[in-house]
This record gives structure tokens, sequence and C-alpha cells, in this order.
């Protein structure tokens, strides 16, 4: 049952979405070209213009965005209003060079909200909810934008951030919050700190889990559910497009984050020649803001694989559940791997747990990849039990990935915890 009124474009039919999407694209790439001077140069080069979009496949004329382009006009030059005018800025962590810098309005900020709003509703929250926010704050854009989205749904905040783990559990228990938004491996932190403490974790107050900022797979879904005893969704999102709230899924259906297509337009294109793919094929996900004033992101391309399906639970349409990115794929003697396909075969064998790395090494010009993988608590890496799980997860990995691996058992706390995105891929070779 839902507890709070949709909004009208939530079950809008698809010609009305798709006349709003217009319209809305037409004054982004208007927007964009008189304000901004970078996509004024970029559809200049390109050859193209904004009244050259008349309807919403004309937009594949228009040129990509970027990483490279945000940073090459650090900190700045992608905005479209005067600085003076940002109500807010964020950036991205910023791990592989300068960070993404990216600044909101005041309205931007209001629709923001609104869209994680939409999201902590699609969820299931109900009125009165309690939500304790696990999402960074600062200038990662997880934590203030689950906080104003709660805010704006009417609901009452604890804005913890990451980290203390200790302290994140006896206020879980003392304040008894129904929502929980935190990355999905730091969930699983918090859960392992629960029955540290002698607390079983499924019997706390928590009734939703809303996870987001890395790739999970709906096998680490059913194994938070069944041990929170709680419903996990997948909300998703990212800083250069908005952050948090850019689609999220439905708790009546948990089949894929419905985009929420009024303020971002979603492509799928064939990450080697930049084409577009027709929906319900796969490839590299792509964003338009429909909606954005001081950062109009004009075909974004993000990096993440998946595919567009129709809408079931809301008009607008799905997109499978993020497991992979073109930037966090391994290549491993010529062989593409995903970490979040070890991590399948991981959750298959009651012996270990989430917690996980892929290490990669180069001996002798060969590529080696080493999972480092914790024993379930009270399994002794050493134990005959744990050996032969390493053993099966070993064989299945490399009849699934066509190349052998070595396994690294670790006892409980063995592999690092993230406190925000997990590190699954640690890559020592030398390039």
């Amino acid at each position: 049952m839902n507890h709070f009124p949709l909004e009208p474009i939530e079950k809008a039919s698809v010609d009305e979405l798709r006349a709003l999407q217009l319209k809305r694209l037409q004054a982004t790439l208007r927007h964009a070209y008189q304000n901004s001077p970078v996509y004024r140069r970029k559809f200049d080069e390109a050859g193209v213009h904004p009244d050259d979009c008349k309807s919403l496949s004309d937009l594949a004329k228009f040129p990509f965005t970027t990483k490279k382009d945000l940073r090459d006009s650090y900190p700045f030059g992608m905005f479209a209003v005067p600085r003076e005018k940002c109500a807010r800025i964020h950036a991205s962590s910023g791990t592989t060079g300068k960070p993404t810098v990216v600044g909101y309005t005041l309205k931007d900020i209001d629709t923001w909200a609104t869209v994680v709003a939409r999201s902590i509703r699609a969820s299931g929250a109900r009125p009165g909810d309690l939500v304790h926010v696990s999402y960074g704050y600062g200038l990662f854009t997880g934590g203030l934008g689950a906080h104003y989205g709660a805010e704006k749904l009417g609901l009452t905040v604890v804005p913890f951030g990451g980290g203390q783990t200790e302290r994140q559990v006896q206020l879980i228990q003392d304040f008894r919050p129904d929502i929980i938004m935190v990355t999905p491996s730091y969930m699983l932190a918090i859960a392992d700190e629960f029955q540290r403490q002698g607390i079983d974790p499924r019997e706390s107050s928590l009734r939703i889990g809303i996870f987001g900022a890395e790739p999970w797979t709906n096998d680490m879904r059913l194994a938070i559910e069944h041990r929170m005893r709680i419903d996990a969704v997948d909300i998703y999102g990212l800083s250069e497009v908005m952050g948090p709230g850019v689609a999220n899924e439905c708790v009546e259906t948990k089949d894929g984050p419905t985009i929420w297509e009024d303020h971002f337009y979603p492509e799928i294109i064939n990450p080697e020649t930049g084409e577009p793919v027709a929906d319900g094929e796969m490839g590299e996900l792509v964003f338009t803001s429909l909606t954005k004033e001081a950062l109009p992101i004009i075909r974004y391309r993000t990096r993440d694989l998946t595919r567009l399906l129709p809408g079931t639970a809301r008009t607008m349409r799905r997109m499978e559940k993020i497991t992979g990115r073109s930037d966090d794929m391994m290549i491993v003697r010529g062989v593409n791997v995903f970490p979040t396909q070890i991590e399948e075969l991981i959750l298959k064998r009651p012996e270990l747990t989430a917690h996980y790395q892929c290490v990669l090494t180069r001996e002798n010009h060969m590529d080696c990849l080493t999972v480092a993988v914790e024993t379930r608590p009270g399994l002794s890496p050493d134990s005959i039990e744990a050996r032969a799980a390493a053993e099966l997860l070993r064989h299945e990995i490399k009849v699934y990935v066509g190349s052998s691996v070595e396994v690294s058992l670790q006892p409980e706390g063995g592999v690092e915890r993230s406190q925000g995105k997990a590190k699954r891929v640690v890559d020592l070779r030398k390039h």
C-alpha cells in the first residue's frame, strides 16, 4: 500500500511523458548553448545547434560529455550560471586526478530533494518514518542528497554520516529508525557490528534499506535482506548528473531502478562505437539532464553498463540493476571480469562472507588475480571446511572466468572495511 500519493507524472501516459521530455530537452540544449562556453564550443565543433533537436531521437546528433570535460574545465568552467548564483558546490572523490566539480542553484537543490523524496517513497516509506543516513556528508553528494530528500518527504532524519560503526549500532538501537540509507558494503559492516555486540541484526527496528553508490548484485540483496530482515532497494545516481535519486527501485517490484525520466533522459549506447542501441539491449548508460540550471549535462557517459526496460510499477522506464562499470572491469589475461561476477560466486558459499577484494598483480608478464575473502565469523581460515570452500570457489571462478585465480582466506576483519564506497579492485600491476 502506498502511504504517500504519487506525483501525476509518475502515472502519466508514455505520450505525455515523451512530450514533456522533448520540451524540457529543447530548453536544456538552448540553455547549455547560450550560457556554457564549453557546450557552445562542443556543439559548434560537432556542427549542431539546439534548433536541430526536433524529436527525442535527434539528441543522438549532439556530442557526448565525459569526466574529462569536467576535469578540463575545473573548477567552474562548465557552469551555465554565474558561480554567485550557485547555492551549493559538490565534488566527486577525484581518486584519479582532479575531482569533478558540480554546482546547484536553489532550484536545482529543490529538484534534487524532490527526486530523492520520490525515491524514498518508492522504497516503501510511510509518514512518520525515521531515516538514519549513513552516507558520507561533505563534498560527496550521498549524505546531503539523502538528507534533503527525506526532509522534503516530511520524514525525521538522523544525519549520522559514515564511520563510527559501534556508535551507529548504538543509535540504531536507541533511536529505532525505520529506514537506513547507506552503501551495501557498509551495511554488512554494520550487521557485523550488531553481531559483535551480541545483538541479532534481524531484531533491529529497521524495515527498509536504501542502498547505492556502488554496484551490488541481487545475491547481495538477498544476503542483506536475510541478515537484517529488511527490504533492500537500489537507489542510483552520480554527482555529475545530480547525485543520488536519478533512479530508484520500487519496493513492490524490486526489478531494477525506475529512472525519473521527467528530469533525466536516458540512452544506452554501444561503448565501442558510441551509437545508440535499442531498449532491451546491453550497453553504456548515458544521461541528459532535463531540468538542471547550474550544470546542465548533455549526453554524459556514465561508464555504467546496463539496459533499458519497460516501466512496471511506474510509467517511466527502468534500468537493469548496475552490476558492472566499464571502468571497474578487470581484464585478466584478455578476459573481461567484473567484481560483481566474483561476488555472486562468493555469496553461494555459506562458509564465506561478502567482504572481499580482487587484487591484480603481474608475474613473469602474466596477469594474476587473487581474491581475498573473509571466512564467516567463528570459522578459521585454516579449517578444513574453509579450505574446501576456497577450493570450490577457485574452481567456479576458473570455470566462469576461464583463467586460474588464487583465493586468499582472511579471518574476520582481514579485508579492509570501507565506510563509503567499497574498494573492490586493487590493481598492483605495473602499467
